[in-house]
């Protein structure tokens, strides 16, 4: 870490990332959540996450590992507030499906309805990005 204007930025290495994916996605984790980092690290195994919706935040998923399966639009079957400015639901209906394989990028911008998960093991990192009016 070093600072530029009173601004901090941080350097995550080539080197942190593989190390990490070696190792239960450790220690990214914890110098993502040390440096106050806007990245989730995650992992999904054969699973299926809750669909929704950032109303002010977009993500931009990396495919590190595996095979990850979204499903981008449509609309929130059921939905419920999670907290401000974010809404949950356990599936979309609509949508289109995609497939993200390790090395592919997909961009959700903020108020894009999403849902993703894995037939088999996928390692993502997420990077969230504020709305520019926010």
């Amino acid at each position: 870490m070093a600072m530029v204007n009173n601004k901090k930025y941080v350097v995550v290495s080539k080197g942190l990332v593989a190390e990490s994916l070696k190792q239960e996605l450790e220690p990214l984790k914890s110098f993502i959540k040390d440096n106050e980092l806007p990245l989730v690290f995650l992992e999904d195994k054969e699973t299926v996450a809750d669909a929704e919706i950032h109303e002010k935040t977009g993500d931009l998923f990396s495919c590190l590992e595996g095979e990850a399966v979204f499903t981008c639009g449509g609309e929130l079957a059921d939905p419920w507030i999670l907290k401000e400015n974010e809404l949950r639901a356990k599936e979309i209906r609509g949508g289109e499906r995609i497939i993200l394989k390790s090395g592919d990028m997909l961009w959700i911008p903020a108020g894009c309805t999403h849902q993703h998960g894995s037939t088999g093991v996928a390692r993502l990192l997420i990077v969230k990005v504020s709305s520019p009016a926010n």
